[in-house]
């Protein structure tokens, strides 16, 4: 029986389904926002994305079933059944404290990940370049700490709102890094009465924006292409296997067909 569930359960017919549910439930909470929709439809859509959470809960027991304890094994397991629990917390009531919790259902929608191969992929890539990542942060960091040295040095005394304090340069150097309004909000200010202070300003951004978020985006594609290509060759190596586990079927096949054979040329 649990072999039968299991051969259910992971067909392609039942993830499909289960891709399609998760699809329509992140739909139908996204129109619950709408408090037009929600007045005209509000009880058919509750109905249907308490539905939505009836299948969920059901492709999670027999995943129990099916898995026991391995099951919270698996990260994203773990990651289903925390929100699929949620779900069924009552929002009235002694529960009433609990209804914030309900709005992380909407992570629901982060069910697609496991279900889409890309996905996985990317987010699996994404992980694994932490490290790396991590140590590229740090070099900003630095880099930003040097700048805000300089500029809460330079220009405090002139603009106290920008650069009056390391916390405030720092900030400040955040908007520009991100080029939002830093011409016109903060260098041209700064420059008018600075003339020089350009150079501080093309300095930073030519370091931080151009250079090392160029240097994280590039470990992230790199982990993405690595881990891309272990999951072709790991794809391929399961095709061998495959491949091989039937060829030996079909030496057995061959091996009882002669001896089939064998016995019926005595029998005659």
């Amino acid at each position: 029986m649990r072999e039968r569930f299991k051969i259910f359960i992971e067909s392609k017919a039942v993830t499909n389904f289960i891709l399609a549910v998760i699809i329509i439930n992140s739909i139908l909470l996204g129109l619950l926002t709408y408090p037009a929709l929600c007045q005209r439809f509000g009880s058919l859509m509750h109905l249907l994305c308490n539905i939505c959470v009836v299948i969920f809960s059901i492709e999670i027991f027999i995943k129990l079933y099916v898995y026991k304890s391995s099951f919270f094994k698996d990260g994203w397991n773990n990651f289903d059944f925390i929100l699929v629990a949620m779900s069924w917390i009552p929002t009235g009531g002694v529960f009433s404290s609990f209804r914030a919790f309900r709005v992380l259902r909407a992570l629901r929608a982060l069910r697609l990940v496991t279900r889409l191969e890309r996905l996985r992929i990317i987010v699996q890539a994404i992980i694994e370049s932490i490290p790396n990542v991590g140590w590229a942060s740090v070099l900003l960091l630095l880099l930003f700490y040097i700048f805000a040295i300089m500029g809460t040095t330079m220009f405090a005394e002139a603009f106290p709102l920008f650069f009056g304090s390391i916390g405030k340069s720092m900030y400040s150097l955040f908007q520009i890094m991100t080029l939002e309004s830093w011409s016109m909000g903060i260098a041209r200010p700064v420059i008018a009465v600075f003339p020089y202070a350009w150079v501080y300003f093309v300095t930073f951004i030519l370091i931080s924006s151009f250079i090392v978020m160029n240097v994280i985006v590039g470990i992230v594609v790199n982990a993405i292409s690595e881990l891309s290509a272990k999951t072709k060759q790991e794809n391929f190596n399961k095709q061998l296997e495959e491949a091989g586990d039937l060829k030996k079927e079909i030496h057995k096949l061959k091996e009882q067909i002669k001896i089939v054979e064998a016995l019926v040329d005595k029998n005659i």
